[in-house]
């Protein structure tokens, strides 16, 4: 009887294709947003959540800032031919300090980044981003080694003029030839590269820290080459004045040896350094835990929002199916009651057109299965944009369809079942 009764559903179905057709384009639009916004949203927080974690778990990073300037007493005449030097941001003996006071630090890399014309034959980079820094900074940023080496101890001690090359920075300045062993002009000095980076991926531009950019275009050399060869005192010409920076470290990286004391190593390098500035604002302390942990809430929060937004398109293929089938219902109220005449029971009418309607619902929820994995795949394709289908959300967007097939068919079922057979023979 089942199987007669799918049978007579799919035909009676098939008689109108247009209109079947599009009462289940509610259902593929909302089973396929349900799927696609998901993968979408899913992908992006991925990825947000891994330049996070690049950043280091058990990592407190400290950046210096430049505060904004208060106009000073002098006619703005004067300003533009004055000139005056700024100093702002971390120093060495931060970092001295830090490193004797925080007894929970297991490593200290710091960072200082300079701008320079780096130039290999006829190759340049205009305004090349320069970081001198120490050799734990490869495990520290979590970075790979392609080709080569990374700076050493000896590097540091010697103060020698060697360099190491992003893949980006490499592939820039040198094109397809190998880059290990030849010089590379940084500024007014020549360096050896040493080595060359693997690709980082476009998600990890936050992992090298000082800054945002890719940091696939970096160029590193030992913190004491960098501070003997280029020093601290930077020029910066705008229009009409010539002003002087002086920043001696742009970031430090701290390794905390117990993921558990994060956060309070972090107040103590804060409260240490506040102690040895004039400004408050020249620094600031960011915790990637802390990031990592926020990010995975708002993860959470997000997919309800997402789902919810989504669950409504099915909310409408629902009620667009109890529509159809409501008409359905008054068309072919005469067969109704020939049926009834014949014999059949009121359950055998409620099961007729239960069966049409999760017939709708469950091909629309194939269809739209469908459609839901191939738009992420379509976004990521055209626009770059990072998704990832989670399994579950198939299975789960199939029941929910089918779910939705008997919730909105019951009602219209019921109702042809109750209708009188003498007057749905009477019918015209």
């Amino acid at each position: 009887m089942w199987w007669q009764t799918l049978k007579l559903g799919v035909k009676s179905l098939l008689l109108h294709k247009l209109r079947s057709l599009l009462t289940m384009l509610g259902v593929i639009l909302g089973v396929g947003s349900v799927i696609a916004m998901l993968a979408i949203g899913e992908g992006s927080k991925r990825e947000a959540l891994e330049r996070i974690r690049r950043l280091g778990a058990s990592n407190v990073i400290i950046r210096s800032v430049k505060p904004n300037q208060e106009n000073s007493d002098e006619d703005s005449s004067d300003e533009q031919s004055s000139s005056r030097v700024i100093e702002y941001g971390l120093r060495y003996k931060d970092l001295v300090r830090l490193k004797a006071t925080i007894p929970t630090i297991e490593r200290a890399v710091p960072i200082t980044l300079v701008r320079k014309r780096a130039q290999a034959m006829h190759r340049a980079i205009p305004n090349a981003r320069i970081l001198g820094t120490t050799p734990d900074f490869l495990d520290v940023k979590n970075l790979k080694v392609g080709r080569g080496r990374f700076l050493s101890d000896a590097d540091m001690t010697r103060g020698s003029n060697v360099t190491v090359l992003a893949a980006g920075a490499a592939n820039k300045l040198f094109n397809f030839e190998d880059p290990l062993g030849k010089s590379v002009r940084l500024g007014t000095m020549v360096f050896q590269v040493v080595g060359v980076l693997s690709p980082q991926g476009s998600g990890n531009a936050m992992a090298g820290g000082v800054g945002s950019q890719d940091l696939n275009r970096d160029i590193y050399v030992p913190l004491t080459a960098a501070r003997s060869r280029f020093g601290e005192l930077k020029i910066i010409v705008t229009a009409g004045s010539v002003n002087f920076e002086r920043n001696q470290l742009s970031e430090i990286t701290l390794t905390v040896a117990d993921q558990n004391l994060v956060s309070q190593t972090a107040a103590m390098a804060r409260k240490i350094i506040m102690a040895h500035h004039s400004r408050s604002n020249d620094f600031e302390v960011q915790v990637p835990l802390e990031l990592l942990q926020q990010a995975e809430e708002e993860k959470i929060i997000w997919n309800l929002v997402l789902g919810s937004i989504a669950g409504i398109s099915l909310l409408v293929g629902g009620i667009g199916i109890m529509n159809i089938m409501l008409a359905t219902v008054t068309e072919r109220t005469r067969e109704i009651g020939i049926r009834r005449a014949l014999g059949a029971k009121r359950r055998d009418i409620t099961i007729q057109f239960l069966v049409e309607s999760i017939v709708l619902s469950s091909t629309g929820g194939l269809l739209g299965i469908l459609f839901g994995v191939g738009v992420p795949y379509a976004v990521t394709f055209f626009s770059e944009i990072d998704s990832y289908i989670l399994w579950w959300t198939m299975p789960l967007t199939f029941l929910i369809s089918v779910g939705i097939g008997v919730v909105f068919g019951v009602y219209p079922a019921r109702q042809a079942a109750m209708l009188d057979p003498i007057e749905a023979l009477r019918h015209e």
